[in-house]
């Protein structure tokens, strides 16, 4: 790999500017602030319309011409102005987990839709008794005829109430140890046994409790192969962990930091930025920004040589979320009592978007796997190091973390 500076979406970047300038309403920044919605559909709909959802996609399940890079920077213009992608970055992953083990009837019945913009899917993972356990989950699917029934929870579906579907790990054989026994299903929204209740969060997001009653859902709608689902999941949780797409996007904000310091005067008269343990602060967070921006070029790497990377999707997730709280910690401390400033409070620095991140960044380092459970897997499978704790049921399979 080469780990030279360079930009490749130089030469996308004036084209994306240029769409995000025609097609994006500056209300609509605010309007995922005060909904707490991270997905706004129109936005969505116009990406579909133009080929972006499509760009990069096998031309065979709907891919479309529009270069990869181009819609990369498009995706980062509208990061810039605010706007958050989320139901579309969950549905990426989804439908690149169909790619590796779907079969050719389901990528051709879900990705053309997903591309066109009508398809959106949340995870449905995460169950109230369990948290990050995943493979505690309770929800049962039991085969009818030639459908799954599915009952029972869900919690932190975010984006479920725009969402078309919902990938359901489900338990499909109660006799099975804790890893086996799984399965995982697309679940229709629309049916009348699932119901969808918000969770307001800490961060402004509208996260959602998910309910399944007697929701039938055909066969066709398990992706992989039924009791194995463990196997499906890790594939998907490397996607969730943030191979390329909107996934991806890291914290970015030394730049920014750095502009109010430079601006920002004390009472002597100098600048936030002179005094040098401010700028040696803000240097290490440039430095680390830059380690996780490698970390995830290394992930998009082993992805495009048609691999699924192993613990590197666990050590890029864990050096972000980790290191992007710190950084975020160190930036309010850094600007003082304004930092206490949200979004909309007059003189708020970048708006307030400093401490709206840090709301925000207190679940990054649960979701797509908690911190702890991402060291036992850097540990044992990059290390070669003991388990921490006795192994409960049959050996894990092997497979990509």
């Amino acid at each position: 790999m080469d780990f030279r500076e360079s930009d490749e979406l130089a030469g996308h970047r004036a084209a994306a500017r240029a769409w995000v300038e025609a097609n994006v309403r500056p209300e609509w920044a605010e309007e995922q602030r005060r909904s707490g919605c991270h997905q706004t559909m129109e936005l969505h709909e116009r990406l579909a319309r133009d080929g972006v959802l499509a760009a990069g996609w096998p031309a065979e399940y709907g891919g479309g011409d529009a270069d990869p890079g181009y819609a990369r920077a498009v995706f980062d213009e509208c990061a810039r102005a605010g706007l958050r992608c989320d139901g579309w970055a969950t549905t990426s992953m989804v439908l690149h987990t169909i790619l590796h083990v779907g079969t050719e009837e389901q990528k051709r019945r879900y990705l053309p839709g997903a591309l066109r913009g009508e398809i959106l899917i949340a995870l449905g993972y995460s169950e109230p008794d369990s948290g990050s356990d995943v493979a505690a989950a309770r929800t049962t699917a039991v085969r009818d005829g030639d459908a799954w029934v599915v009952d029972g929870q869900k919690m932190f579906t975010s984006t479920a109430q725009v969402c078309s579907h919902v990938f359901v790990l489900a338990r499909t054989n109660p006799d099975a140890p804790k890893h086996a026994g799984l399965s995982l299903l697309l679940v229709p929204t629309d049916d009348p046994g699932f119901e969808c209740r918000p969770i307001r969060t800490l961060g402004g997001q509208v996260t959602n409790a998910t309910f399944y009653t007697g929701v039938r859902v055909p066969e066709a709608a398990l992706i992989g192969e039924v009791d194995r689902g463990w196997n499906v999941m890790r594939i998907a949780l490397v996607y969730e962990r943030g191979v390329g797409g909107p996934a991806s996007v890291d914290h970015a904000i030394a730049a920014d930091l750095a502009a109010w310091a430079r601006d920002a005067r004390r009472p002597g008269g100098t600048t936030v930025l002179d005094d040098p343990l401010v700028a040696e602060r803000i240097g290490r967070i440039a430095v680390e920004e830059e380690v996780s921006r490698l970390l995830g070029g290394w992930m998009d790497w082993h992805a495009a040589k048609g691999g699924v990377p192993g613990p590197e999707g666990a050590m890029r997730k864990l050096y972000w979320s980790e290191s992007g709280r710190r950084h975020l910690a160190d930036a309010l401390d850094i600007l003082g009592a304004e930092g206490l400033l949200a979004p909309g409070a007059p003189d708020a620095p970048a708006g307030g978007a400093f401490e709206h991140e840090f709301r925000a960044a207190a679940v990054t380092t649960v979701y797509g796997g908690a911190s702890e459970v991402l060291r036992d897997i850097i540990a044992e499978r990059r290390l070669g190091l003991p388990r921490s704790r006795p192994r409960v049921g049959p050996a894990r399979p092997a497979g990509p973390a």
